[in-house]
């Protein structure tokens, strides 16, 4: 299998990467992706997160799959959650290409696709339809966005829940997207409680309730964090995500540093775990943080989870490592725990003072 695999990364990687993300999406559509069959669990990895009991704490980030046209196969992919989108009220080409750049020396991507998607009708049609739905099988999460010529991009979000209904199995509040002009101007503190409580009213009038998370930018002094935090308590948000792609090119000496767009990979991993040890502090632990960004081995999981995560997301490695990357880093993190006879629980940040 892993021969297989990497042949396959091989031939993808002569290929422009939006073409090759395209073709990955196909492969596993067509069942040519070797896959687990499931979740990787064991009795140390089960965990629980605002209420979705996950059989480990590895899920995939939005952005792989926006249209949710793999959801099934991603299911087995070993994932202990998925999320899917982002998804708009209605479709949108994003914009123009290329929007898609490997910086493979930096085991980093810069992608400014801007939410480009078939609209939340689509995309909740295909997760409705998904195999085995939680409780059953895999927690499916939406994450959800504005269009780019809206003329209420906060009243977009409330309609992309009211229009999802009851697919997912959690939301996610995209406002940390660079690549949708003034988006993440929806960061700040007042602007930001009014979008929520539009979020919250449309999701609380839903006959399923899921929960609702918030995905936030690394690029946040201290004072935005902080005033994230309490906005986020306030309203009654379920987990924060952190974090999405960075607008910064400190230490990058790739030619295509220069290109518009969020960068994630490697170079994420230090600056995002700072926000996520700084959350975990400014939260006092009371709020789920879900940690995300430059994860490429089941070390960095494991300093991930030590700074505050409750769990974890992964995207960019696997354009680098493959979907075997997901069992492996689990089939680690487990045997870690093992050894250091620990648990999730402990392990939460217990090191996030480290990162301050």
């Amino acid at each position: 299998m892993k021969l297989i695999e990497q042949l396959g990364l091989n031939l993808l990687h002569r290929l422009q990467p939006e073409r090759a993300h395209d073709l990955s999406i196909m492969a596993l559509r067509c069942g040519l992706v070797p896959l687990p069959g499931g979740p990787f669990t064991s009795d140390r990895l089960a965990t629980e997160i605002a209420g979705l009991r996950l059989e480990n704490p590895l899920g995939l980030a939005a952005g792989y799959d926006k249209n949710a046209r793999v959801v099934g196969p991603l299911m087995r992919a070993g994932f202990g959650f998925v999320e899917v989108g982002a998804a708009t009220p209605r479709p949108q080409p994003g914009n123009p290409k290329p929007r898609l750049f490997r910086l493979s020396a930096e085991r980093a991507i810069i992608n400014r696709f801007g939410f480009n998607n078939e609209g939340v009708r689509a995309i909740a049609r295909r997760m409705a339809a998904r195999p085995a739905p939680y409780p059953q099988g895999v927690p499916v999460g939406l994450n959800i966005g504005a269009n780019k010529d809206s003329d209420d991009r906060m009243a977009d979000f409330a309609t992309v829940v009211t229009e999802a209904g009851e697919a997912p199995d959690f939301l996610t509040v995209n406002v940390s997207s660079p690549n949708t002009e003034k988006l993440r101007d929806l960061q700040g503190p007042a602007a930001l409680a009014a979008l929520l409580d539009g979020v919250m009213r449309a999701r609380d009038a839903l006959e399923r309730r899921p929960p609702v998370f918030i995905k936030i930018a690394p690029d946040l002094d201290d004072g935005a964090l902080a005033d994230i935090a309490t906005v986020a308590m306030q309203a009654g948000i379920d987990a924060i995500i952190a974090t999405n792609t960075t607008l910064s090119r400190a230490s990058i000496t790739d030619l295509q540093a220069s290109e518009a767009g969020g960068l994630s990979g490697m170079p994420l991993f230090d600056p995002s775990t700072r926000v996520l040890a700084r959350l975990y502090q400014l939260t006092e632990g009371r709020i789920p943080l879900i940690g995300v960004g430059g994860i490429t081995s089941s070390g960095d999981a494991w300093q991930k989870l030590r700074a505050g995560a409750s769990a974890l997301q992964i995207y960019s490695a696997l354009v680098y490592q493959g979907f075997s990357l997901v069992t492996r880093i689990l089939h680690e993190l487990d045997e870690r725990l093992i050894r250091e006879n620990t648990t999730l629980d402990e392990l939460r940040g217990s090191g996030h003072q480290d990162w301050l």
